[in-house]
C-alpha cells in the first residue's frame, strides 16, 4: 500500500511518535527545518498522545521510559518532516485502530528535508524511500532477508550491514554499498524492528512485529550509475544536456 503524506509535519509524528526524546539532538535546529507560521498544531489523538506522554516519562509496556517531562508544547511544533517514517507511524496508527489486525505491506517514495552540509553524497533536500511490513513473529532475519531481494531487484548487490542505535527500532542496522566510482562503501540507508514503546501504545497486539527500512532514492542511483557527486544528479547544478542525452531513470 502506497503511503505519502504533506511535506509539513508536527514534531509529535516525526519524533515523538517514534519514541524519539524530546532532548534528541535531531530535534535542534541545527539538523531540522522549522516553520514559523503557524509555528504549531492543536489537532492531535489526545487519548493516543496521552499514551505517548507517558511512555516518555513514566515508561509502560515493560519500559522504564526516558523518565523527563515530556512537553506537549515541545510536541505541537510544525517542521517540514526529516523523514518519511512520520507517514509510516500515522499509517501504523491507523492499522492499531481496525477492529482486527491484519498483516500489512507499506511502502512511499517522497521528499524529506534536513539541514545538512551540503557535499557530494548529502542534500538539505532528497527523496527517501521507505518499506514498513507488519506482522506477527517478525525477525531480524526476515528484515535482512527482505533488504538482499530489494537491493537485488535495484541492482545492487554488495551489501553490508552494520549495527546502529536508532530510538524507535531495536535491532537496528545501517546499510551500506560499495560505490566503485567513490571506491569505498557508503552508507545507503537504515533498518530495523520498531521497538514495542512505539508501537504499543498505538494499540497494535504484542505480538505484532513491525519490520522497517529506509533509504535515500539519490544515493543508490548514484551507485547504479556511477555518479561521484549527488549535485550532478539533483538540484541547480544538473547539466540539461545529460538529461537530454539519457534515458529515463530506470530503478
Amino acid at each position: 500500500r502506497d503511503a505519502n503524506n504533506n511535506y509539513s509535519e508536527v514534531l509529535s509524528w516525526n519524533f515523538d511518535a517514534l519514541f524519539q526524546p524530546q532532548q534528541h539532538p535531531a530535534r535542534d535546529a541545527h539538523d531540522t527545518f522549522f516553520i514559523s507560521d503557524p509555528a504549531e498544531t492543536t489537532i492531535f489523538p489526545e487519548e493516543y498522545l496521552e499514551r505517548v506522554r507517558k511512555i516518555h516519562s513514566e515508561g509502560g509496556f515493560g519500559s522504564q521510559g526516558y523518565g523527563y517531562d515530556w512537553k506537549k508544547q515541545e510536541a505541537s511544533k510544525n517542521l517540514l518532516r526529516t523523514h518519511t517514517t512520520a507517514v509510516s507511524a500515522r499509517m501504523l496508527y491507523m492499522l492499531a485502530q481496525q477492529k482486527e489486525f491484519s498483516p500489512q505491506k507499506y511502502f512511499s517514495i517522497d521528499r524529506v528535508f534536513r539541514n545538512e552540509t551540503l557535499d557530494a553524497t548529502h542534500l538539505a533536500e532528497f527523496h527517501q524511500i521507505e518499506g514498513v511490513i507488519a506482522d506477527k513473529d517478525l525477525t531480524l532475519g526476515d528484515l535482512i532477508g527482505v533488504l538482499y531481494q530489494f537491493f537485488q531487484k535495484l541492482g545492487i548487490e554488495k551489501l553490508r550491514f552494520k549495527p546502529a542505535y536508532n530510538p524507535y527500532t531495536e535491532p537496528s542496522m545501517e546499510i551500506f554499498s560499495y560505490h566503485e566510482g567513490l571506491a569505498k562503501w557508503v552508507e545507503i540507508g537504515n533498518s530495523g524492528i520498531f521497538r514495542p514503546e512505539m508501537l504499543l501504545p498505538m494499540g497494535l497486539p504484542e505480538d505484532v512485529k513491525v519490520i522497517a527500512w529506509g533509504l535515500s532514492l539519490e544515493r543508490p542511483t548514484m551507485i547504479k550509475y556511477k555518479i561521484d557527486n549527488i549535485r550532478d544528479l539533483v538540484g541547480h547544478k544538473v547539466d540539461l544536456n545529460m538529461v537530454q542525452r539519457n534515458p529515463l531513470c530506470r530503478i
